[in-house]
């Protein structure tokens, strides 16, 4: 049995404030016997304040995956499974990055592919999609606007991959806000996304995202723990908060893998330019 968390919560440009975040949510999971705690994208220096013109002057701060504050989050994560993001500096470069971590280190890596046309001049894009081994189990991540794109889910759980972390920094809609956050067409995007990439792929799908305010952007939260038919487990709505599921993972992917196996049933040689 698994104990499985996502969070919603907010960040800052304050790199102090924001391991102090983390640490307390960190706290809360242990209590609550989390294995695998889901932080969102922008964990540390938070995110842009404007995904269509991004101020140059108010960029999230480009840290070293190999210094203080990477190593403070996996000082925190001990015997936990950790995965948060962050903006990665690699010489000139800027990559929007997610990690797993552990107390021993650090498990997987994820740069995210997909960058909205706006942030494409701010972050590089990466080249792939890994699955990798945890203490959890074999797990992939994918950032915020790749899980829109089936086919990166897709390749993770071809992989292996039998829980997918997605974080994310998801607003209400830019040109379209709905009164109620609840009924702007970007919520139900993205639980749209969440319940049918776990489906699709037959997989538990782990959504963290962030709260609050960031400059123009007003974040969803509905973090969310999700089982491989779709269902939802458990979720945050629009406050910060842990979406704590426990899961037997094995036995819920046997169950609903045991007639309907889409990962053996697809036919790639069909798939013309994929």
């Amino acid at each position: 049995m698994t104990r499985i968390a996502a969070a919603a919560a907010h960040f800052t440009r304050d790199l102090a404030f924001d391991l102090d975040r983390v640490r307390a949510i960190i706290g809360h999971a242990r209590q609550a016997g989390a294995d695998l705690l889901v932080l969102p994208e922008g964990t540390l220096g938070g995110y842009v304040t404007d995904m269509r013109a991004p101020d140059p002057d108010d960029l999230p701060p480009a840290l070293d995956p190999d210094g203080d504050a990477v190593r403070e989050v996996v000082r925190a994560a001990r015997e936990m499974v950790v995965c948060f993001g962050f903006c990665e500096a690699a010489g000139a470069r800027r990559y929007n990055t997610a990690l797993a971590v552990c107390g021993d280190g650090v498990l997987g890596r994820h740069r995210k592919v997909h960058q909205p046309v706006g942030l494409a001049p701010v972050f590089a894009a990466g080249d792939g999609f890994h699955a990798f081994d945890t203490p959890v189990g074999r797990m992939g991540l994918l950032i915020d606007h790749d899980k829109t794109f089936p086919e990166a889910a897709r390749t993770l759980a071809v992989d292996g991959a039998r829980v997918i972390a997605c974080s994310s920094a998801w607003p209400t809609s830019l040109t379209d806000r709905a009164p109620r956050m609840a009924d702007d067409r970007q919520a139900r995007l993205f639980d749209l996304y969440d319940q049918a990439r776990a489906a699709e792929n037959q997989v538990v799908w782990v959504s963290s995202n962030l709260t609050g305010r960031t400059g123009n952007l007003r974040f969803l939260g509905r973090a969310k723990v999700v089982g491989p038919g779709g269902d939802i487990l458990a979720r945050t709505w629009s406050k910060g908060g842990l979406a704590v599921a426990e899961v037997q993972t094995e036995a819920l992917l046997t169950a609903a893998r045991a007639v309907l196996h889409h990962l053996d049933e697809r036919r790639p040689s069909t798939y013309r330019g994929v």
